[in-house]
């Protein structure tokens, strides 16, 4: 089951101006008898007649609604870090990426990306989940997004550890069947185990690849770094099948190279996107649990995500923004940023 953010209704301040009170949001039990292509479109409020502190804390100000049925996309927050194995926090970033996502807007000019105009979007609030149970937290999140998915909305994901996206694809596998990764991170998540333990944040991908959830000739690992306690820390990915690619291996040079190398790997079929904000160097992202000196840039973050236009996306994460350790919010608004490169990137978005 999802938990609204708010009791009443999302509104904007009227027609023509800002988001459209979504149907179904006020009353859970209706249906919406309109495709999502046929039904009207959320925009998000203009900052120019809407002061970004008035209206609901949701993802960009749009509606927030109970159901997926009659979306194209929706942003959902998954509030749990009972997985985590160094700093605790990320349990508030679906919170604070939705505060700072009031200076969003609703065009891309880089990449010509009309995503309001295209897909029919709204919040669909937190996952309620189990911060006393990690395994009772997977199953509601698997369920959560087997709902999702079944009703042909494309979810993107406000985390939470890392530890979610295992649930979550086990949901994609169920409707696509094993599918593509691009996951951006410092570590590879391929842990066996920790503390004698199999499900935490560090073994996330491990527990697929057991599961037959993932594609593993189209899994492409970016950013990765760090010491290790062994010479050889990636030997298990790469035995998978798995391209990884070394932090250092980016350092000062533009990724729009090999994000056309990863393009030709994932060819047509369905592919994930889960990016780990410490992916990025802490100076840009020091709001995180296990932070790692030398890591990619914002600008390298935006390739990447751009990268991905043209691929059959079939969800995205942005997972392990952790807040009390960025008390400025910066981390959280660099997260709320990438979120939005990724509805842009996503499949039947139109350009210009």
């Amino acid at each position: 089951m999802l938990r609204l953010l708010a009791s009443g209704c999302a509104r904007g301040p009227g027609p023509g101006v800002g988001a459209r009170p979504v149907a179904g949001l006020c009353h859970p039990g209706l249906r919406q008898s309109r495709q999502a292509s046929d039904a009207p479109r959320n925009q998000p409020p203009s900052p120019e007649l809407v002061a970004r502190s008035v209206g609901v804390c949701s993802m960009m100000r749009l509606p927030v609604q109970t159901s997926p049925e009659g979306l194209d996309a929706a942003f959902i927050g998954v509030p749990l870090d009972t997985g985590t194995s160094n700093r605790p926090g990320a349990r508030f970033g679906p919170r604070r990426i939705r505060e700072e996502s009031v200076m969003l807007r609703t065009v891309n000019p880089s990449t010509g990306a009309l995503p309001f105009q295209s897909l029919r979007v709204a919040d669909l609030g937190d996952v309620n989940v189990n911060l006393y149970n990690l395994q009772d937290s997977c199953r509601r999140i698997q369920e959560a997004y087997e709902k999702i998915v079944a009703a042909g909305c494309i979810p993107l994901t406000l985390g939470g550890d890392h530890t979610i996206t295992y649930p979550i694809l086990q949901a994609m596998a169920k409707k696509h069947g094993p599918v593509g990764l691009l996951h951006v991170d410092a570590h590879t998540d391929t842990t066996d185990k920790a503390l004698g333990e199999k499900l935490y944040h560090g073994a996330p991908f491990r527990r697929c690849v057991d599961e037959g959830l993932l594609d593993c000739k189209r899994v492409a690992q970016i950013g990765i770094r760090g010491y290790s306690t062994t010479l050889d820390p990636y030997r298990y990915n790469r035995s998978q099948g798995f391209r990884v690619v070394l932090a250092e291996d980016c350092w000062m040079k533009s990724l729009v190279p090999l994000m056309a190398e990863i393009r030709q790997q994932m060819g047509g079929k369905p592919i994930y996107i889960s990016f780990d904000i410490d992916a990025l160097d802490p100076a840009y992202a020091p709001g995180t649990g296990t932070p790692e000196i030398a890591g990619l840039t914002p600008s390298q973050a935006l390739e990447i995500i751009r990268g991905c236009q043209g691929l059959n996306v079939v969800g995205c994460d942005l997972v392990e923004v952790s807040p009390p350790y960025d008390l400025s919010g910066n981390t959280a608004l660099l997260a709320a940023n990438l979120l939005f490169e990724m509805l842009c990137a996503l499949p039947k978005v139109t350009t210009v």
